[in-house]
């Protein structure tokens, strides 16, 4: 049996963990988290410009966690990720 595209056994086509660059930041959506097939689905819709069903998606997606309680704003995990994002931001800027 093959192992799924995507996977560490079965790296996609467009894997890029050989391309980073040593200091460039990357996040990991792993497929044991609820949210993850949704949210990658929304970044392909919005790539692809389909801004309609991106939209959907997004109302799909809040829908899956409006009963759940929100992580508190204390959290490492929360406070770690949106330091990533402010890093690939800061990155991306000097390395255009």
């Amino acid at each position: 049996m093959t192992a799924p595209t995507g996977s560490k056994a079965n790296p996609s086509q467009f894997d890029c963990y050989s391309d980073l660059g040593e200091d460039e930041p990357y996040f990991v959506i792993r497929a044991d988290d609820p949210l993850s097939d949704s949210l990658v689905e929304l970044h392909a819709y919005i790539g692809a410009g389909q801004s309609g069903v991106a939209h959907n998606k997004l109302a799909e997606i809040m829908s899956l966690v409006a009963d759940r309680p929100p992580r508190p704003s204390d959290s490492p995990k929360y406070r770690e990720t949106f330091t990533i994002s402010q890093a690939m931001e800061v990155w991306r800027r000097n390395n255009r």
